[in-house]
């Protein structure tokens, strides 16, 4: 008689699996691993995290929100669960509303107070921040995010954009 020695993934297997195809672009296919994951263990903050992150990706905000706020709560001073908690409060950038907007800029100013270095906020902040019609904070936001990654050409486009702006109402002004 044989025995079975194939046991199911550990969660960190699925975690691992899951991370590639998340850094594919694959964050469907990834949903099913990391909700297996967060069923073995519910209080795992890589697999809260990363379940609310590809929810975020896939937009389903609303599931993502009560899993990162587990994960906040869980590990407070951890960046990344503010960072991805914030572009979860953020939903669709196109529709959110004043609220939205607000919470996502609290939690990405957590993630930056934690860590003012963390990928992207400063440039997703800019962006809010174009959103809200306050231009002299997104061009500091995306100061920030030019400094922080030099290679962001994103962030030095909307900068020349917003600064040439800036200058045209100058200009307007005398």
């Amino acid at each position: 008689m044989t025995r079975d020695t194939k046991r199911p993934p550990e969660p960190k297997q699925l975690l691992n699996q899951a991370a590639k195809l998340l850094a594919e672009g694959k964050a469907q296919m990834a949903i099913p691993l990391l909700e297996r994951a967060y069923e073995i263990d519910a209080q795992s903050v890589p697999a809260l995290i990363n379940l609310g992150a590809a929810y975020t990706l896939t937009g389903r905000h609303g599931e993502a929100v009560p899993l990162l706020e587990t994960a906040r709560d869980l590990e407070p001073r951890n960046p990344m669960v503010w960072v991805n908690l914030g572009a979860a409060y953020l939903g669709n950038p196109v529709l959110a509303s004043d609220k939205q907007q607000l919470r996502a800029i609290d939690a990405f100013e957590t993630a930056l107070g934690l860590d003012p270095a963390s990928p992207n906020v400063h440039y997703n902040l800019g962006l809010i921040y174009v959103d809200r019609a306050e231009p002299d904070l997104a061009i500091a936001a995306f100061c920030q995010a030019a400094d922080v990654d030099p290679a962001d050409s994103d962030a030095r486009r909307w900068l020349r954009k917003l600064q040439a702006e800036e200058e045209g109402e100058v200009e307007h002004a005398s």
